[in-house]
């Protein structure tokens, strides 16, 4: 069993959810709010997700009430509805039992109670009013810490709005605190921005020194190479020589294009669609439509979603599975094939479902009734699934932010939880689709191709083995039924990184295997790591 532990243990039961929350800090926690304090309160943490920033957050705002003279009122803002509600839990779980008017919510139909000390915001609300009041409880001789999360959705020119109180702080400075929240931070000009309002960047808490420190669970990933169909080929060929007529229409009146990055490309390109040349426009808006049309096919490849059933038919649901899909059409599609392979277990979250129902297939999925979540961008930040262990990428994200934020949902600590497995599935043949994270962390990274022919997935390498062993059991003279099983652990072992462990792991969870079943599959996965 796995020493840790949870900065958050959440035990839900079917009439009424139970939390607590534990105060003990990992070391980085320590060190990170030892930087803060030193830093006069200020300053913007960026930690992977799943590594404990709210505790961070509700630790600091607990100690500098405890160290300021005078009475402290925290403002926490946050992008969504969700996120909202989950800060107002954590601090209820934080706190325990609290006074009434001890937490108030703004934001999503909610008004908050006057001096509350602690007020949640969704930033819709906080742009207009967030400022006014952060300087009213200022002049009013009272400290005021900021908490912002999420940070790298307020760079906007809409939600710096909430900073508007900056300029007048000068006579306040002593009394204002700020922490700034993210997996993350943005760069440049706009990190720049941001230190401003909420201090420069104190502490970095990535994804390799996570799963290094074990706050977050070990976790491997598996690329699946998938192949467009016929007519998806043509269709996609047929996008791209128009394309590249386009370009080269482009490039002849502004050449500068050849050294823009793909975003200052499109932002030059939507600016050019909207000028005064009706030629040129009209290029831009024809290229970017294409663009988006090419996307879109490669995003909707039909076998995508072959690829994810026989993953998971290989993999069970015994542990729970989030897929994310960039269309809400794919995802329903995928529901009502999966739905009727493994009826009352799946379940779906996008914005087109409501906040109730989403709530509800959430609830579902934390409860163990629903073992397949299929999710659009709606989850992809500020949704607590702890205890998701398999997360399929059905159609990727050129964003990195998402990507980090995706590993995120699966990566968190929970009891009984020794690995997480990240699939992200890409059209081989297509630009577009490119599925790596350049900071993947200490991960074992697989390159696997799905042939939907047979519903095999190949690693040439692990392949080979394969074959090996079972020539090897059908040389000793082994039974067809014992030769059959072991092709089907072996099926079970091609999308799994098990053969690759160390020895004596691999013993342990022979000895502890549950089954007849798990107890063949790790003594193949022994015997494959012999030949390897």
């Amino acid at each position: 069993m796995l020493l840790f532990t949870l900065n958050v243990i959440y035990n839900y039961q079917k009439t009424q959810r139970i939390t607590t929350m534990e105060k003990k800090l990992y070391s980085w926690q320590e060190d990170c709010l030892k930087r803060w304090f030193a830093n006069k309160g200020r300053g913007m943490v960026q930690a992977v997700t799943g590594s404990g920033k709210t505790l961070l957050a509700l630790t600091a705002a607990d100690r500098l009430a405890k160290t300021t003279h005078l009475e402290l009122r925290i403002k926490i803002v946050v992008p969504t509805r969700t996120l909202m509600h989950q800060w107002y839990r954590a601090i209820k779980a934080y706190y325990g039992e609290t006074q009434k008017n001890f937490i108030g919510l703004r934001g999503g139909g909610h008004k908050p109670p006057a001096d509350c000390q602690y007020t949640i915001y969704i930033i819709n609300s906080a742009r207009y009013e967030l400022a006014r009041q952060i300087l009213s409880e200022l002049r009013s001789e009272k400290a005021v810490l900021l908490i912002a999360d999420e940070c790298h959705h307020y760079i906007s020119e809409q939600n710096q709005l909430i900073f508007e109180f900056i300029p007048h702080m000068q006579s306040f400075g002593d009394h204002f605190f700020s922490l700034g929240l993210s997996a993350t931070l943005p760069s440049g000009h706009a990190g720049q921005e941001l230190a401003v309002a909420l201090g420069r960047k104190i502490y970095t808490y990535g994804i390799t020194t996570a799963t290094a420190r074990r706050t977050v669970c070990p976790y491997d990933i598996f690329h699946i190479g998938l192949s467009f169909q016929p007519e998806e080929s043509a269709a996609y060929d047929e996008l791209t020589e128009r394309m590249l007529i386009l370009n080269a229409q482009l490039l002849s009146h502004c050449p500068s294009l050849r050294s823009l990055d793909q975003k200052e490309c499109f932002e030059f390109l939507r600016i050019l669609s909207s000028g005064k040349d009706k030629q040129l426009a009209n290029i831009a808006r024809q290229y970017m439509s294409l663009t988006f049309i090419r996307k879109g096919l490669v995003c909707m490849a039909s076998q995508r979603l072959d690829c994810a059933q026989d993953l998971i038919r290989l993999l069970g649901i015994q542990q729970k599975i989030l897929i994310f899909s960039e269309r809400i059409l794919q995802a329903e599609t995928l529901y009502k094939l999966l739905e009727n392979q493994y009826p009352g277990k799946v379940g779906r979250y996008h914005s087109k479902m409501g906040p109730q129902a989403n709530k509800n297939a959430l609830e579902r999925f934390r409860l163990g009734d629903v073992r397949i979540l299929i999710a659009c961008k709606a989850i992809d930040e500020g949704v607590d699934v702890p205890d998701a262990a398999v997360g399929i990428i059905l159609s990727g994200t050129a964003v990195q932010r998402q990507r980090i934020q995706r590993l995120g949902r699966i990566i968190r600590r929970k009891e009984g939880k020794e690995q997480a497995l990240l699939y992200y599935l890409h059209v081989i043949d297509s630009s577009e689709d490119f599925c790596f994270l350049p900071d993947s962390g200490p991960a074992r990274i697989l390159e696997l191709s799905y042939q939907p022919e047979n519903s095999a997935f190949v690693n040439v390498f692990y392949n080979k083995k394969a074959s090996e062993l079972i020539k090897q059991m059908s040389d000793a003279g082994l039974s067809k039924e014992k030769i059959q099983e072991a092709k089907q652990c072996l099926a079970l072992g091609s999308v799994r990184a098990d053969w690759m462990s160390e020895k004596n792991i691999i013993e342990l969870h022979i000895q502890n295997a549950a089954s007849k079943r798990q107890k063949n599959y790790w003594t193949c996965m022994k015997k494959l790591a012999e030949l390897s």
